[in-house]
């Protein structure tokens, strides 16, 4: 059971912002409606963020009311739209964007994205002192101090409904097929879904490939009157062309794999209920750390509770795989 924390309010802040930034994930939407109607319920100002970092530098901030929110819980993608910003890792850039937030009255910052968006929010707290909290919103699920991120049930369940339909075709023409999901330096995606779908192998960046080792279980599976079909779910890795590749190698073996890349189509899409319940947890909690005094940190989940992470954990801490699941997949296929 989700409980926000009981903290007492301890700052005099009148106005916040909410942003959304990097790659876009399901849940976001919600955890905008959270941010907002939480801290209008507390009497405290609202102000939206267009395209992240990128709107901030150029002030393209706006007021946000509660009927602004309505009707957007059901909704993927962001309604403050999202944006990759290089400029913003220039320090004078950071210190400008203190500064436009100030001109606004804007006491508190609520940044929603991965990695790289939580890494500007740290600097942007440490080098102007304005207080920000950051909740983890990507598919990837590769975030340190937190369970699940802001996204991830919703792209897990969008790929596994694909892969039970590749795998209708992969049976009928008795074929093994390739599937590529995100995850970028993460197997997040790759390890859950695999197991989920009953793939015949799991490869991550994390744990060591050996091609020798694939052929000899498809071998093995049709000498064994398994029949030659099959469902060998990739993770993207750090390099595009991974899936392309084995599928190469795989043919000098004399197997003959489909390859389907999943592609974005698993950031976008209505939020699963989890997502939906995960993003408005951790949208309230955010504004109630900001009102008790709280910055440089990350609002997550851990066994369901709601903890707060330093942001500088979540920059220099990995979110490890857990390698069971993989395991768990080669141990059920055989």
């Amino acid at each position: 059971m989700y409980r926000l924390p009981e903290l007492k309010k301890n700052t005099n802040i009148k106005a916040i912002a909410v942003m959304t930034s990097g790659g876009d994930s399901p849940g976001m939407n919600p955890a905008i409606r959270s941010v907002t109607r939480a801290a209008l319920n507390q009497g405290v100002r609202v102000f939206g963020i267009n395209r992240g970092y990128s709107g901030l530098i150029i002030g393209d901030i706006f007021e946000l009311k509660s009927s602004d929110v309505t009707n957007i819980v059901q909704r993927g993608g962001t309604i403050l739209k999202s944006d990759r910003c290089e400029a913003f890792k220039d320090p004078v850039v950071r210190n400008q964007a203190g500064e436009i937030l100030k001109e606004h009255g804007i006491g508190g910052l609520v940044v929603i994205g991965g990695d790289g968006s939580l890494t500007g929010a740290h600097l942007l707290t440490h080098e102007t002192g304005l207080p920000v909290v950051g909740l983890p919103g990507t598919i990837d699920n590769d975030i340190y101090g937190t369970d699940d991120t802001i996204g991830f049930d919703t792209a897990l369940n969008t790929a596994l409904e694909a892969i039970d339909k590749i795998r209708d075709t992969a049976v009928s023409h008795e074929r093994i097929f390739l599937v590529e999901v995100m995850g970028r330096n993460s197997g997040h995606i790759a390890s859950q879904v695999g197991v989920a779908c009953g793939a015949e192998m799991i490869i991550v960046p994390e744990i060591d490939f050996k091609l020798d080792a694939l052929c000899f279980s498809l071998a093995n599976q049709r000498a064994e009157g398994r029949g030659s079909s099959g469902i060998i779910v990739v993770a993207e890795g750090p390099k595009s062309g991974l899936t392309y590749r084995l599928a190469n190698q795989l043919e000098t073996h004399g197997e003959k794999p489909g390859v389907c890349i999943l592609g974005h189509i698993q950031r976008g899409g209505r939020p699963t209920g989890h997502d939906r319940v995960l993003a408005s947890c951790l949208g309230a909690a955010a504004v109630t750390y900001l009102m008790a005094g709280f910055t440089d940190i990350m609002v997550g989940m851990i066994n369901s509770k709601i903890i707060a992470t330093p942001l500088l954990d979540i920059m220099n801490k990995k979110k490890p795989l857990n390698p069971q699941l993989v395991e768990l997949a080669q141990l059920l296929h055989k």
